[in-house]
């Protein structure tokens, strides 16, 4: 492939990514007009129109819809060769695009990436945080990190912290001033912070008794958020009990900032995974992205006395367990 042709292809993908074509010539070091003429010199070699334009407006046609995916395979299939001529053990270029939960990615994985990225100085990381789950067939994101099992059996689901579980916990203030529930049966009683995903309200929180009895506790409470961080601080600002991921909270409960309730009864299993929608996209940087990742949470987990491995192979779905 001439290497003109390579770069039309990365102007149209980031493009089409953007739904900008002033705001893929920035990214890409590129004056508008260059970035025009790649799209339109691709066009014209492909005879077919890729996007509808308009004054205020930039929109892929079916066509472009089409070719997006081919061009997506392309760039990382050349991508991966240009790294395989390097070793295994050579520097990681490149761009690795990650979708992950706000509150997780904040308070643990920032600082986790910067780590990973002065080892690879060459890799440009992207990262969206977001509580809505991508739709990592459409969106513009190689991997993301979420919670639970991927209901889509299609999907890669790599376990990175198999036995995380949420924790039931409140700020020392407000425990001072309500007192703290002897078992989530008596939730009720409380100010119970609840969480919004997909427009979807949670307000029963699932729980094992201490003889191993499943309860769904109804819980209610003055407020609601559909991003996970906002109510993570909530609940440091004593205003309410959260629900919340062992891995957003584990420096808070370690630091005494948040302490653990009813901690005789389990919480409900929240598997953490590294998802990716296609075997081929699992490149030399997201192999060591999750082998970075996993070595995180498991340290994380040693060092509370956390039961990292509890949950095991129960949480991976027939993909993850050929991809492991």
């Amino acid at each position: 492939m001439k290497m003109k042709a390579l770069a039309d292809l990365r102007v149209f993908v980031r493009t089409a990514e953007l739904g900008s074509l002033s705001a893929a010539a920035r990214q890409l070091d590129q004056s508008p007009a260059v970035a025009s003429a790649a799209l339109k010199r691709l066009e014209a070699e492909l005879d077919a129109q890729l996007f509808v334009r308009s004054t205020r407006s930039l929109r892929l046609t079916a066509e472009g819809e089409r070719f997006l995916a081919h061009a997506r395979e392309a760039l990382r299939s050349l991508d991966e060769g240009a790294q395989s001529l390097r070793g295994d053990g050579g520097e990681l270029r490149g761009e690795l695009r990650i979708s992950a939960p706000s509150d997780f990615g904040r308070h643990a994985l920032l600082r986790w990436l910067e780590t990973f990225q002065r080892s690879h100085p060459r890799l440009q990381l992207r990262l969206q945080l977001s509580d809505r789950v991508a739709d990592i067939y459409r969106q513009p994101v190689d991997v993301a990190l979420r919670y639970g099992v991927p209901p889509d059996s299609s999907l890669i689901a790599l376990p990175l912290l198999p036995g995380n579980r949420r924790v039931l916990c409140a700020a020392p203030d407000y425990l001072d001033r309500h007192g703290a529930p002897d078992t989530p049966l008596r939730l009720g009683e409380h100010n119970c912070l609840r969480f919004m995903l997909s427009d979807e309200l949670h307000t029963l929180w699932r729980f094992t008794s201490p003889d191993g009895k499943p309860h769904a506790v109804e819980v209610r409470g003055d407020r609601i958020s559909d991003d996970g961080e906002a109510v993570h601080r909530w609940a440091l600002a004593g205003l309410g009990i959260a629900y919340k991921s062992w891995l957003d909270v584990a420096d808070d409960l370690a630091a005494g900032r948040l302490l653990p309730l009813c901690e005789g009864w389990r919480g409900e299993a929240t598997p953490l995974h590294l998802v990716s929608p296609d075997r081929r996209l699992l490149s030399p940087a997201v192999q060591r992205l999750r082998e970075f990742l996993a070595e995180r949470c498991r340290e994380t987990a040693a060092a509370s006395g956390h039961d990292a491995d509890a949950a095991g192979d129960r949480t991976l779905t027939p993909a993850a367990r050929n991809s492991a």
